[in-house]
């Protein structure tokens, strides 16, 4: 591959952007619309093309192929670059980046169908996928910066696409602040890059070349790498919805369903786990940046499962399936094991994504988003309840699907670890595995088993419904994506293959792509984790299937515990209700407000008083007489020549 090449994947999304933005919506009519998106398909698919030719071009590859970035900006001696960073790591995200968004937006043609915002729609979702390019494509840490804080942007305007929900623009307003509190911190650790800028130029470094970020790692003071870490940690934190930054993710849903899809596929959530996996090299340096990552996204995943089992909202339960799911992958960054993270990120993204779109193929039949007012749609729908349950079944890691291979490996990474740490997030993971086993056959149970139970009766509860009730199969232009993406949550576990040379696939060549490690698969260990998704999936039919045991009756049983994970912890209300509401607003921002009024206005009005009332004092001296100036000129020449002959001498 080329540098033109590699440039032209970034650009052909971003000019699709340019010709919708400027062309097709101001210019051409609703009636014209749909050129919106096919620009946006041809755009996307020719960058899906170039994206699997610089795969190709990185396979044997163990070094990044070394193309020069481009000088942009001097600031003394530090000479700042733009650049593009092709390696391994690279190659995959773009495939998964542009394949995934590929078939969303084939897949948003028939959804958004009729939509008064469809011109715009297409072109936020091609500046979406051209902003996590670049983020990926990246050479300088100051240039992924950037497209970083664009994807937050695009981010807010797809939320709150439907601006004109009330809960839509906040859900917008939500995702934007608490992700950029995680942005400070990031920001934070690029400003101590500057401030360290001669001692990377003393070795001949550039402190924002992320390749010499890598190589300063080495050189650089332990405490420095940590905090440096720490801070790159806390934007991933913030933008891969991690505790305790988590909150705006499950909101997030109020967008349209495929944005949904690609949010949390491909885009800005898997950009969290990507920057960690970018800075390995630096992480890999500090214990204890690697242990808080590890225990974080241990944590993350059973915290986000746990809210997953009581939530009734197709789409909430997919979110925080997401959330917990990320804590996987950076569990694994967490134990020392990126290829593994990124494995499990390349297979999330499919089943993800097919879950998504499925859900979204449910409430354009169903009007809502509620399970209590679904039911029975198998019958009615047949290929999104069989691909759906392809997807299921690989998030929940049974055998032999793609979520089993990248699920087991990590459990086995973090089993066969030689610290306190990697036994405790195993154990996290385990319990991670039960959970999500359940609550995802919950809600194939509530969706497609059953009769339904929709209709007149449920008028009014559909949470953010979008379509209105029409009980058939999804057309063509959403179904196909799905079953490409059934096909990929099929087979693209193979793709490293842990049980040995499988037609002619070399085991974990994937993982050792990636330039990382992986121990050939346990079958006992991958037999306990079976048996412990199975266990969660024989719960969800015991409850939602024979009704052996009522639902209803075990949320009585447990209704404390129901009542805090329906609430979520109670975090938002800690979150908007003590520390911005109590603290902020009534603390800070009154006692603020104080010092305005008390201080500064009582000093200013002070100021101005002295000197309205010096100005009326000194006001009939300025008569615009001559000879009276000329008198007091005089008389002050009179008055120093005395005062020279009495203190002069």
């Amino acid at each position: 591959m080329t540098e033109p090449q590699a440039w032209a994947i970034l650009f052909l999304p971003l000019a699709s952007f340019v010709i919708i933005a400027l062309l097709i919506r101001p210019f051409l009519n609703q009636r014209y619309s749909r050129l919106s998106g096919y620009v946006t398909i041809a755009a996307v698919g020719a960058a899906f093309v170039l994206s699997l030719s610089a795969l190709k071009s990185t396979l044997g590859s163990d070094a990044p192929i070394g193309w020069a970035s481009h000088p942009w900006l001097n600031i003394g001696d530090l000479e700042i670059r733009v650049g593009i960073l092709l390696d391994p790591l690279t190659a995959i995200m773009l495939v998964v980046v542009t394949g995934v968004s590929l078939l969303v937006q084939v897949y948003s043609q028939g959804y958004m169908k009729g939509d008064p915002g469809y011109s715009r729609y297409f072109a936020f979702m091609s500046l979406f996928t051209a902003s996590m390019l670049g983020v990926v494509l990246a050479s300088s840490i100051l240039q992924l910066y950037v497209f970083w804080e664009m994807v937050g942007l695009c981010s807010y305007l797809l939320i709150g696409f439907w601006y004109h929900r009330p809960a839509a623009a906040a859900a917008a307003k939500k995702a934007f602040i608490v992700t950029r509190i995680g942005d400070v911190g990031f920001l934070l650790a690029i400003l101590y890059l500057f401030l360290q800028r001669d001692t990377f130029v003393a070795q001949g470094l550039n402190p924002f070349e992320i390749r010499d970020i890598w190589a300063a790692a080495l050189v650089l003071p332990a405490f420095a790498v940590t905090w440096l870490s720490l801070g790159i940690f806390a934007g991933a934190v913030g933008k891969s919805g991690q505790f305790p930054l988590h909150t705006w993710l499950p909101d997030a849903m109020e967008g349209p369903t495929p944005v949904s899809a690609l949010i949390h596929a491909a885009t800005m959530v898997a950009a969290g786990v990507f920057l960690v996996a970018r800075f390995f090299p630096l992480f890999q340096e500090s214990a204890t940046a690697m242990h808080t990552v590890a225990l974080i996204g241990g944590f993350t995943a059973v915290f986000a499962a746990t809210m997953g089992l009581v939530m009734y909202d197709i789409k909430r339960v997919m979110a925080y399936s997401t959330v917990s799911q990320l804590g996987y992958m950076m569990l694994a960054l967490g134990i020392g094991a990126p290829g593994l993270a990124i494995f499990h990120l390349f297979n999330h993204a499919f089943f993800k994504a097919l879950l998504f779109l499925g859900a979204g193929s449910v409430n354009h039949a169903t009007g809502t988003f509620d399970m209590r007012y679904m039911g029975g749609l198998r019958k009615h729908m047949p290929i999104t309840y069989v691909t759906m349950l392809i997807g299921s079944l690989s998030l929940a890691g049974i055998f032999p699907l793609s979520g089993f291979w990248s699920k087991d490996e990590i459990l086995l990474e973090a089993w066969r670890g030689g610290d306190v740490v990697d036994k405790l997030v195993f154990w996290m993971a385990l319990a991670g595995v039960f959970l999500t086993a359940f609550y995802v056959s919950r809600m194939m149970f509530m969706t497609f088993h059953g009769s339904f139970r929709g209709g007149a009766e449920a008028e009014g509860h559909g949470q953010g419904a979008e379509h209105a009730v029409h009980l058939a199969e999804s057309p063509w232009v959403m179904s196909l994506p799905l079953v490409v993406l059934g096909v990929l949550a099929l087979g693209s576990g193979y793709v490293a293959n842990p049980l040995g040379d499988l037609a002619g696939i070399p085991a974990h060549w994937f993982v050792e792509f990636l330039g990382g490690h992986a121990e050939e698969a346990s079958l006992s260990l991958a037999a306990v984790s079976t048996l412990v998704a199975l266990a969660g999936i024989g719960l969800a039919v015991l409850m939602y299937q024979t009704r052996t045991l009522s639902p209803d009756a075990v949320g009585r049983a447990l209704r404390p515990a129901r009542d805090l994970l329906f609430n979520k912890y109670y975090l938002d209300n800690l979150y908007e209700g003590v520390i911005v509401g109590r603290f902020f607003y009534r603390g800070v921002a009154r006692f603020l407000d104080w010092v305005d009024r008390e201080v500064i206005d009582r000093t200013g009005d002070g100021v101005g008083w002295l000197g309205r009332n010096l100005g009326r004092g000194l006001a009939p001296v300025q008569s615009g007489q001559m000879q009276a100036y000329g008198v007091v000129i005089s008389l002050g020449i009179l008055a120093i020549i005395g005062a020279y002959l009495v203190f002069g001498r």
